[in-house]
């Protein structure tokens, strides 16, 4: 039977006068009380009476009790303990036997574990340490005590003697992990018990108790701890361990079997916490590659004064190890007179990391040209202008080095599991790295095959997480596209993202604008070698009139018509636009009724049978059209009111109508899959008086939203929704 332990305060004792013992009588927890830590609250032996309340006066400590039995004898009262203090005895009396059981095995093993705290706090001969660490091991594995104190204290015991004894031999080490190591199994070792593990994986990488001990020990760690932040130095080991088995003769291929078992063989890990602490500790041991090269920058400009070239040099601190370089407008008037490109390298050396900087005349014109803003910079801008961070080329030490290769190396497997990729996407998404490693090229050219897995990754939550997490803030896609500090190629990549993300459901007016604002020259350039990815993007801009310029429009279509495949799809264009001209013109229904279980195809082809430039009322109610469709229905200029009851339409579809069909004023998605993420487009259709979001996903949060934001809506259906 398992029993909880006693805990402070779980016994109060009555005394009643005997003339050798004190009987005690257990009373009910209304009358309980908080005692002093370490002390149970019993009858002193001083005391000859009871006191005026019935309770003792003073308290006995564990350490003080003698030995503890169950009365056996005959006519004993019943369900009681014996006491034997100095001077006397105690009894004891519970209410049932289980009770007393909890109380005789929790004051044994009270009075037993202070007996270990002092006996190992002062060790003279290792190998009686080491027995009676076995022993203590034993006695809490085979305790009936139910409490997780039960195995943390020999372990807080063992840490706390393994701290005050540095003088070890490798062998009183090994033989101490040995020993506790079934207490492992199911705790976590303490802080300081992490250390000394960290410190052995660091000297005996090689040793089988790395491999044999350590091991299970971290799968737990990672399958079960929920916040590093409460206990970094789990973490630290973690990291530390898994370094060691890079130092084994196998090397990666250790580490890939390791991070295999953890994932399991199925193809869903049945472990969440698993990939989210692998992660935790690879950003902690890339973050530490370049901590010394973090650190001295602390009195370097701030991304502000990298963009703004305006912190002059006299107001630099002296004595920096490593500084940042600036731009001063007398600098700038000084390298222009020069007739070479580019300046002698400064070499600037830390104790692990070599730096070096080479400053350019463009790099010093664009920061010269942004002086006055007072905005702050993003990233990505700071690193793309200033010649410190775009030209900077990092050497870390040896052992930074391998320790990069390691990890970011686990970031590569870990990209490899189709479950996993979701939630690494949504993790790496923010760039949780350092400027440092942004700028280290060897970092960025490794990671570049992660990034490439979420581009080829089908599913629109891991490329979706290719673009910015939130307004005004780079991502990946920008980090990566011509430019971008960490693009190496001639965009490869740049037209991979831009293909997956189209073919989902960013083909809208937002994200061409922005491609068009920040990224034309690199997609003409594609565009021009025939990347007809490429070639679509400035065929849609053309379409949906992205570009206002008369001269960027004809260099855009001198671009097409100069290969093979954008002279084709250009025709195709123009194509396209004539049939638009003739559907907008001026004529034909204002109301129409699509049949049910028409078809994408089928409404195609009916709006290319004529002109449809009066068509006000469109109902597809019923048939089986899907978001495809919205391409189609943007090219109806006088839409007003479309009926989408029980169709296929769902999110994408949405976001298309909601930047074309503006002027829309009535919309019916009852029994359509839409959800929130599709229904907070509609925001943006200020016209809109009548909604029906009957029987559709839509949550309360994104129904007040969309009140607030539509101010002209009178009519809404909200029924069987989480709204209602």
């Amino acid at each position: 039977m398992r029993y909880k332990l006693l805990q402070e305060g779980d016994i109060q004792v009555c005394v009643i006068r005997h003339p050798r013992t004190f009987l005690s009588k257990i009373l009910t927890s209304k009358f309980l009380r908080r005692w002093e830590p370490h002390h149970l609250t019993l009858a002193d032996n001083s005391v000859a009476s009871a006191t005026p309340t019935g309770y003792m006066e003073n308290s006995i400590s564990y350490s003080a009790i003698e030995d503890v039995q169950l009365l056996s004898w005959e006519n004993a009262p019943k369900y009681c303990l014996q006491l034997t203090i100095p001077g006397g005895t105690v009894l004891l009396q519970a209410a049932n036997s289980y009770l007393r059981d909890q109380w005789f095995h929790s004051l044994q093993w009270k009075k037993k574990i202070y007996k270990y705290k002092k006996v190992l706090s002062n060790p003279s001969r290792w190998e009686v340490v080491l027995k009676e660490i076995r022993t203590l091991v034993d006695m809490a594995l085979t305790s009936p005590l139910q409490d997780d104190s039960i195995h943390q204290a020999p372990l807080e015991i063992v840490s706390k003697l393994l701290s005050e004894n540095n003088n070890l031999t490798t062998q009183d080490q090994e033989s101490i992990i040995v020993a506790i190591a079934p207490l492992l199994e199911n705790n976590h070792p303490p802080p300081d018990l992490c250390e000394f593990f960290c410190k052995h994986c660091r000297e005996r990488p090689r040793s089988m108790v790395v491999i044999e001990v350590f091991t299970p020990v971290v799968q737990r760690i990672l399958k079960h701890n929920m916040d590093f932040g409460k206990c970094p130095r789990l973490r630290l080991f973690t990291q530390e361990y898994i370094l060691s088995l890079n130092e084994l003769n196998a090397g990666m291929e250790v580490v890939k079997k390791f991070i295999h078992s953890m994932h399991g063989p199925t193809g869903q890990c049945p472990h969440p916490r698993v990939l989210p602490n692998l992660v935790a500790v690879c950003l902690a041991a890339i973050y530490s590659c370049y901590e010394e090269f973090i650190n001295s920058r602390d009195n370097s400009p701030s991304l502000k004064e990298i963009r703004n070239g305006c912190q002059q040099q006299c107001d630099r601190k002296p004595n920096l190890p490593l500084r940042l370089l600036h731009t001063s407008p007398d600098l700038v008037s000084q390298e222009a007179t020069l007739t070479e490109s580019r300046l002698k390298p400064v070499i600037v050396t830390t104790n692990e990391i070599h730096v070096e900087v080479e400053r350019n005349n463009t790099a010093n014109q664009k920061m010269t040209a942004s002086v006055g803003n007072d905005s702050e910079p993003n990233l990505i801008d700071c690193l793309m202008v200033s010649p410190t961070c775009s030209t900077m080329s990092i050497e870390l030490s040896a052992q930074a080095d391998r320790i990069l290769g390691c990890y970011v190396e686990i970031l590569k497997m870990l990209s490899d599991y189709d479950d996993w990729r979701p939630a690494l996407a949504s993790l790496l998404q923010p760039i949780p790295f350092p400027k440092e490693a942004l700028a280290h090229e060897k970092f960025t050219k490794e990671l570049k095959y992660v990034i490439q897995r979420f581009a080829e990754d089908p599913r629109q939550e891991v490329h979706s997480c290719l673009l910015s997490v939130r307004a005004g803030k780079d991502g990946w896609f920008q980090l990566y596209s011509p430019g971008g500090v960490a693009c190496d190629d001639d965009g490869e990549l740049f037209a991979s993202m831009v293909h997956i993300l189209m073919g989902s459901c960013y083909k809208t007016k937002k994200f061409l604008l922005s491609l068009a604002e920040n990224k034309l020259g690199p997609c003409m350039l594609l565009a021009l070698r025939g990347n007809q990815t490429m070639v679509e993007i400035l065929c849609l801009m053309l379409e949906y009139n992205i570009i206002d310029n008369n001269d960027t429009q004809l260099q855009i279509i001198s671009t097409l018509e100069s290969t093979d495949v954008g002279k084709r799809m250009y025709e195709q264009l123009c194509e396209r636009q004539r049939e638009l001209k003739e559907l907008q013109r001026k004529g034909g229904p204002t109301r129409l009724t699509l049949p049910s279980k028409s078809t994408d195809a089928d409404l195609a082809r009916l709006l290319s049978s004529g002109s449809f430039g009066n068509l006000e009322n469109l109902s597809l109610a019923f048939t089986n059209v899907t978001s495809a469709c919205a391409e189609h229905l943007i090219k109806l200029p006088s839409l007003k009111q479309l009926n989408l009851w029980s169709t296929q339409f769902g999110d994408a579809g949405l976001r298309l109508l909601s930047e074309h069909l503006t002027m829309l004023q009535v919309l019916n998605l009852c029994e359509t899959p839409v959800t929130d993420a599709g229904l907070l487009a509609l925001s943006s259709m200020k016209s809109l008086c009548s909604l029906n979001m009957n029987s559709t996903k839509l949550s309360a949060d994104t129904y007040e939203d969309l009140k607030a934001k539509l101010p002209n809506l009178k009519e809404v259906d909200v029924r069987y929704t989480e709204a209602w």
